[in-house]
């Protein structure tokens, strides 16, 4: 079964996200699972340097104390999937163009969930800037990738194109916030969904290809 996994990597629900859904596919150990990663951008308009964290929430979002109450459900959940986030690491918010390049190019190399898991740990547990493609180049060559071929790549335009262009198809085809999962083409899913709901979704969608074409 393929799974659309559409996702950003500065989205934290995306990284609790994908760990539920790799606990929902141990559930179903007989189904050869296929997980391909496509691009989301929460907000295209940050500038590829990046920009302040703190100051970036801050103007987005409001007041410190609503923020802290949000950091605290979502670490709440994230510590769950044993997931340690470290909200005060993080200094930067990326613009995450650079990190969609990478994820589409892993795909080409078999090593595309090794470079999302990566990618979300950086982040969310180093406080690592994931925009900076020498970041990004150490990331790709932890995972088998030659980094420095990764970070030429970056320093060009190749694929920025691309990536914008799912991005735009994602929002077409309806996704308005992430991660939004796609169980064989046949079910879509939004949100950090619990494994055993995610089971009940694989086992509808393998039901429904296996209904007479009418």
């Amino acid at each position: 079964m393929q799974i659309d996994f559409i996702s950003d990597t500065v989205c934290p629900w995306c990284f609790i996200g994908k760990r539920r859904l790799a606990r929902a596919m141990a559930l179903r150990p007989d189904i050869a699972f296929t997980v391909r990663y496509r691009p989301y951008q929460l907000d295209p308009t940050v500038p590829r340097e990046g920009v302040d964290r703190a100051a970036y929430m801050a103007a987005r979002f409001g007041a410190d104390a609503k923020l802290d109450e949000a950091y605290r459900a979502i670490a709440t959940e994230g510590a769950k999937e044993d997931i340690a986030f470290d909200w005060e690491a993080i200094r930067m918010r990326p613009n995450t163009v650079n990190s969609h390049r990478l994820i589409r190019w892993a795909e080409a190399q078999g090593v595309q969930d090794e470079v999302v898991e990566r990618l979300f740990i950086a982040y969310f547990e180093n406080g690592e800037d994931i925009g900076d493609i020498r970041v990004l180049a150490d990331i790709a060559d932890l995972c088998g990738m030659d980094g420095g071929d990764i970070a030429d790549l970056l320093e060009s335009d190749a694929d920025v194109a691309l990536v914008e262009r799912e991005d735009k198809l994602a929002r077409e085809m309806g996704v308005t916030g992430v991660p939004a999962m796609i169980f064989g083409n046949k079910i879509a899913v939004s949100g950090a969904r619990e494994p055993d709901t995610l089971v009940m979704v694989i086992d509808k969608a393998l039901a429904m290809a296996d209904e007479p074409q009418s």
